[in-house]
């Protein structure tokens, strides 16, 4: 018994019109899409490194002015100075191992005079009342070690939440505005830095509040994941195709009938 026709003979690719029109847009857009997932894949290994760099290195001195604040993101910096907690704000809503709360940002007045805005931490909502932590209110003067961040909403606009300076609640920090709500003794008009805060290091503090480190240094990183996917899709439809156009001499993928008979046509 010999093998089905279709199982025999001599093939070759035949590329039909409307699925090479089909497939051939869709085959650049996955692999443009790996290759941008590939792009986003070795900026995000060079942000976690600059990241592990800054913050890892010796705490340096803060600079006396930022001219490009970015450049010097996430740079450990040795302070000197006193915390102002009766100025404090509070950023929310901050989680902690799956805790809702706030953060505790508190003016730290320099030693050179300048006030310069630092994260200390996070406490639970429990805790944002400063009388509730008192012992964690440290008084100065003090040497912190803390790393610098830049300021601003750092998410999609159309979801970039409202604040609330008149509660001293904010979404997101909004330095010039924060320093127009700094005041009291030895606050000058133009002391508080709105170029630049900081980020408390981890430290041990009386009562644990706040709790310092708030500083995301490693970031999610599944682009290569992602990257293999869209290739992977790429490589599929390219088999697909080719497997859809191979097919025996006699035969293609929009092959005519039969013909019908007509007069003078025997069966």
């Amino acid at each position: 018994m010999s093998a089905p026709e279709s199982f025999g003979g001599k093939r070759r690719f035949r590329p039909t019109f409307w699925a090479t029109v089909c497939a051939v847009p869709a085959l650049i857009i996955l692999l443009g899409l790996g290759t941008w997932q590939v792009q986003r894949l070795h900026w995000k290994e060079g942000e976690i490194a600059k990241r592990q760099e800054r913050s890892e290195g010796p705490a340096i001195a803060l600079p006396a002015a930022f001219p490009d604040p970015a450049a010097v993101e996430f740079t450990r910096v040795a302070l000197s100075g006193s915390f102002l907690h009766d100025q404090e704000f509070y950023l929310g809503a901050r989680t902690e191992k799956g805790r809702v709360g706030y953060n505790v940002v508190t003016p730290f007045q320099l030693d050179d005079g300048r006030i310069l805005l630092v994260n200390r931490g996070w406490v639970p909502e429990t805790f944002r009342d400063p009388a509730s932590r008192a012992e964690g209110q440290l008084a100065g003067p003090l040497e912190i070690e803390a790393l610098l961040r830049t300021d601003g909403w750092k998410g999609v606009e159309f979801a970039k939440p409202p604040n609330k300076p008149e509660e001293r609640f904010y979404f997101w920090l909004d330095l010039p505005v924060m320093a127009e709500g700094v005041s009291g003794e030895g606050v000058s008009a133009g002391s508080v830095i709105t170029d630049i805060y900081a980020d408390a290091v981890v430290s041990d503090i009386p009562g644990d509040m706040p709790l310092g480190g708030q500083t995301r240094i490693t970031l999610k990183n599944d682009h290569l994941e992602y990257a293999i996917t869209w290739y992977s899709f790429a490589l599929i439809l390219m088999v697909i195709y080719f497997l859809f156009h191979y097919r025996p001499e006699e035969e293609g993928p929009e092959e005519e009938g039969p013909e019908e008979e007509g007069p003078g046509r025997s069966a």
